[in-house]
């Protein structure tokens, strides 16, 4: 099953952030990674974020039409964007046995251009530990195109190279899927290049002819089986688990003021330059993307890979673009997923996603994201795990 993602101008309200003492949600390190992770400061939330929530303010709807690669999925048009979910459990012939649920949420924001991309892709490959399912965001920049490549052409390429490793004798652990993904992210990056040499990378935007070796974007895969979860990330969009009441980061944002990356850049003959915020020579902000062949070698493709073993705790993931992390930390995110699946917060999704919980905690996400003034795109993926 497979999800693209609309676009969509809106007005919006700014609601007032309410006041919550019950901090039951902390942050530990994931179980495997390639870099240390970051703490993230915890902010507050309650229902005051969403009770005055009325969705009639939202105006300027003018929804295209709605392209999807699912003949499975739900999908409904509100006024904050397109919500698209799985169907969950024994209604799918091709059911998945890794989550219970998921669901996604895209919307422009305040942009004039929709970057993002978003896929979901069930049993995309099957390997020693058995079937994964695939889930990505991608978050361009310079425009769209390098984004939709990725959407469109990334889970094959990872389909691939498992069924490649499966030939050969197969694997796992982190040293296996670090050589696989930073294989698969390499071809899609040498795609591109192919792509631009090969005359098709002229983009005529009015007058200008843009070319794709200015476009560029991040990446954070996310490959849930039964007995692992592995994260690619190649950016500054995120993934995180919610483990027993945990926040688990599963991936390492790659900006260009993080030491490691700063030194990579500068050892490359390249200079991180403040110019609104720290940017790969006074341009990008971030140090790694797959594109962006103009700043070659200072920003790399190369993934940040974690595998994480499942266990009985495991209760979602939340994986999204810097549209929602920019104003909403992981605990806070957790925190509302957390509140919904238990109940705690009213569900007001259509009946076509009665009994979808994810589809609906990833709209939610993306409004508070509005409501605490995100002036980015914003593309949010919930899955909801099955215990193992």
């Amino acid at each position: 099953m497979m999800a693209s993602a609309a676009t969509y101008s809106f007005n919006t309200c700014f609601l007032d952030e309410g006041k919550n003492k019950n901090r039951n949600i902390k942050e530990v390190t994931p179980c495997e990674t390639t870099k240390p992770v970051t703490p993230v400061k915890e902010s507050k939330i309650d229902d005051q974020d969403f009770k005055h929530q009325n969705l009639e303010k939202y105006s300027s709807l003018l929804p295209p039409s709605i392209s999807s690669c699912s003949d499975k999925g739900k999908q409904v048009v509100t006024p904050l964007g397109i919500i698209e979910a799985g169907i969950d459990g024994e209604e799918d012939d091709n059911k998945t046995l890794t989550c219970e649920s998921h669901g996604m949420m895209s919307v422009i924001g305040r942009r004039s251009v929709m970057e993002d991309a978003v896929t979901m892709v069930l049993g995309v490959a099957v390997g020693e530990s058995g079937s994964y399912d695939f889930f990505a965001v991608y978050d361009g920049h310079g425009g769209a195109r390098v984004a939709n490549a990725c959407r469109y052409r990334m889970h094959q390429l990872v389909a691939k190279e498992v069924e490649k490793g499966e030939r050969v004798g197969g694997g796992k652990g982190l040293e296996y899927w670090e050589k696989l993904m930073g294989a698969c992210f390499e071809k899609m990056d040498e795609e591109l290049v192919i792509h631009n040499e090969g005359g098709g990378g002229e983009v005529e935007i009015g007058k200008e002819a843009l070319s794709i070796k200015s476009m560029g974007s991040t990446a954070v895969v996310v490959m849930v089986g039964k007995e692992e979860v592995v994260v690619a990330n190649c950016g500054d969009s995120r993934a995180v688990m919610c483990r027993g009441g945990l926040v688990v980061p599963l991936s390492h944002d790659h900006k260009p003021d993080r030491p490691d990356e700063r030194e990579r850049v500068e050892a490359a003959g390249g200079r991180i330059i403040n110019w609104n915020g720290s940017r790969v020579q006074g341009v990008l902000a971030t140090s790694r993307s797959i594109g962006d062949h103009y700043l070659k070698p200072f920003v790399i493709s190369e993934p940040e890979v974690t595998v994480s073993e499942r266990t009985e705790s495991d209760e979602f993931v939340v994986i999204a673009t810097d549209g929602l992390w920019d104003v909403v930390t992981n605990e806070t995110a957790c925190k509302v997923v957390k509140r919904l699946f238990d109940g705690q917060l009213k569900r007001r999704l259509p009946d076509e996603f009665s009994g979808n919980c994810s589809a609906e905690a990833a709209a939610k996400l993306a409004k508070l994201a509005m409501a605490r003034g995100s002036r980015d795109n914003i593309s949010v993926i919930v899955v909801q795990l099955k215990k193992s």
